[in-house]
């Protein structure tokens, strides 16, 4: 939308919209996806990451239709309200599926390449838009609606390719289907003992959530992960508090604001989004390797500068003012593509356990779209009230982030999933205790567990048979569905049970064994 709301041809069809209304045009996607990231983490659990992202790329493709047909102001409004149902699905699920396939070593390089993959979305739009304004009709503006529903349609038939996640197919008690997709995922050369390690981990923290767990709705997550739940709200909440859609969504504004002026503003946005990509691919290398805390925290900072700088440069109105507005504005891009753009997306998904990733993730994620909604809604208003100022209140925004990562974040780089209990301590007066935390961290396909966890099996038959993982691994990536239809008959579903509940020990001695361990791993 950045590009087409400033088109003579938009301008003309809408009666020449007001501040207001072109506000509401883009910021009504936020309502959308807001309403339905509330509902994906009941959605994502009870249907399945999979199906979830199906029908999230279907509804966005049908939103897109109704814009890209669009009859009136009215009809433009239902139409991005669509679309951000589908977004709210996808922008929810999505991370919580890349974070349940990747190894905890590579987990947040494979985060910020799926965030480059935005970006490139946010560019393409961005040229579309540009090479669109020199059509001489209304198809100046339909054209490049159109193209997100070819997008919506490519990424629905992608979903059909595409496993499962094993930790969801585990949750609910698909064992076998799990255990395949773990030995796919790995690869047809993968060491056994590595994928039986993986699933035996999946599979204890499953079995004890349900022997001690105490249910999985949001009462009881908010209740035994309140200060998860937070950290998780607000890295999405200074995500957009930051200032980015100031930018995203208006961009030719901002440029025109700053003295550019038509096409120019255009291809200056489009200018823009090409060292936006760029910035992008650094964190592939570096999330892993520096990890969360310093990447947010050198972000922010940047961020704060650049924005600082925006304000104070508009202020002057020079002659030079509208290059140096393209320069701060292209700093704080790239400042924010290798940090708060990547990282808020990756961070909930990470420190939230299973059985409450969906709905932690869905309400980090509702947040994320309730302060989108707020900014979009606010930003052309404030930008002819107070003008400069803006860019100074968001700076200021950049800072108090930088505040609450240095304070309160906890760092996540290198640690499985299933090891994020050992980092939080809800009881300690920090927060977190790092020296809880099992010696091994990064860098390995098995994991140790939570402290709250009982000792890994010894043997993968308590859960399924070799012959099972050999089958999986025959079949690897070549074709999930075939191996998905065989179903969970090689497992005797009754005698796994019992083997839970008794956790491998017929004595009370076993339970005894587990509290000793869990004791001497609080104690480090």
């Amino acid at each position: 939308m950045s590009g087409i709301i400033t088109g003579p041809y938009f301008i003309e069809y809408f009666g020449a919209p007001s501040a207001i209304e072109i506000g509401t045009m883009v910021a009504v996607l936020e309502i959308g996806a807001f309403i339905t990231s509330l509902a994906s983490g009941r959605v994502g659990d009870i249907l399945g990451r999979r199906k979830t992202l199906f029908i999230g790329a279907i509804v966005f493709t049908l939103g897109g239709t109704v814009q890209t047909f669009s009859v009136g102001f009215w009809t433009m409004v239902v139409g991005r309200f669509v679309s951000g149902c589908g977004v709210g699905l996808l922008s929810s699920i999505v991370p919580i599926y890349q974070s349940e396939i990747s190894p905890p070593s590579h987990r947040g390089a494979l985060a910020c390449v799926e965030f480059t993959g935005n970006i490139i979305g946010y560019a393409v739009s961005v040229w579309t838009d540009y090479f669109c304004s020199y059509i001489e009709s209304h198809l100046s503006w339909r054209l490049p609606l159109l193209v997100q529903c070819i997008i919506g349609f490519i990424l629905a038939a992608g979903t059909l390719l595409i496993p499962e996640s094993p930790r969801w197919l585990v949750d609910t008690g698909r064992d076998a289907e799990g255990l395949r997709v773990i030995a796919s995922l790995h690869g047809d050369g993968a060491d056994t003992d590595a994928v039986e390690e993986e699933f035996r981990e999946i599979k204890d923290r499953v079995v004890w959530e349900r022997e001690y767990g105490e249910g999985r709705g949001y009462g009881t997550m908010w209740r035994k992960y309140k200060r998860r739940v937070l950290l998780a709200m607000s890295s999405q909440a200074f995500a957009q508090l930051n200032g980015i859609n100031v930018i995203s969504y208006y961009a030719p504004r901002v440029f025109e604001q700053a003295g550019w002026t038509g096409r120019a503003a255009l291809l200056m946005t489009g200018l823009n989004s090409l060292f936006y990509v760029a910035s992008t691919v650094p964190p592939w290398y570096l999330v892993d390797q520096w990890g969360r805390r310093p990447i947010l925290l050198s972000g922010a900072a940047v961020m704060a500068l650049s924005l600082f700088a925006t304000g104070y440069f508009m202020w002057e109105a020079k002659a030079w003012t509208p290059n140096a507005v393209v320069v701060s504005v292209v700093v704080f891009n790239a400042a924010f593509g290798y940090s708060w753009g990547p990282v808020p997306w990756l961070y909930p998904p990470e420190i939230m356990p299973l059985t409450f990733r969906a709905k932690g993730v869905s309400l980090s994620t509702a947040t994320n779209w309730a302060f989108n909604w707020l900014v979009g809604e606010l930003t052309p208003v404030l930008q002819e009230w107070i003008e400069y100022r803006l860019y100074w209140m968001h700076g200021m925004f950049c800072c108090l982030s930088f505040l609450l990562v240095y304070f309160m974040y906890p760092e996540t780089k290198g640690i499985a999933l299933e090891d994020m209990d050992a980092l939080f301590n809800e009881d300690s007066s920090a927060g977190y205790d790092e020296s809880a935390l099992p010696l091994r961290l990064s860098g390995e396909t098995t994991h140790s567990h939570p402290t709250s966890e009982r000792p890994l099996r010894t043997s993968i038959e308590e859960y399924g048979t070799r012959d099972t993982l050999h089958r999986a691994h025959s079949h690897g990536a070549h074709s999930y569905h075939s191996v998905w239809a065989d179903g969970n008959d090689d497992i005797d579903e009754n005698e796994r049970e019992r083997e839970e509940v008794r956790g491998g020990d017929d004595s009370d001695g076993g339970d005894e064994s587990r509290r000793r361990l869990l004791d001497e791993r609080r104690r480090g």
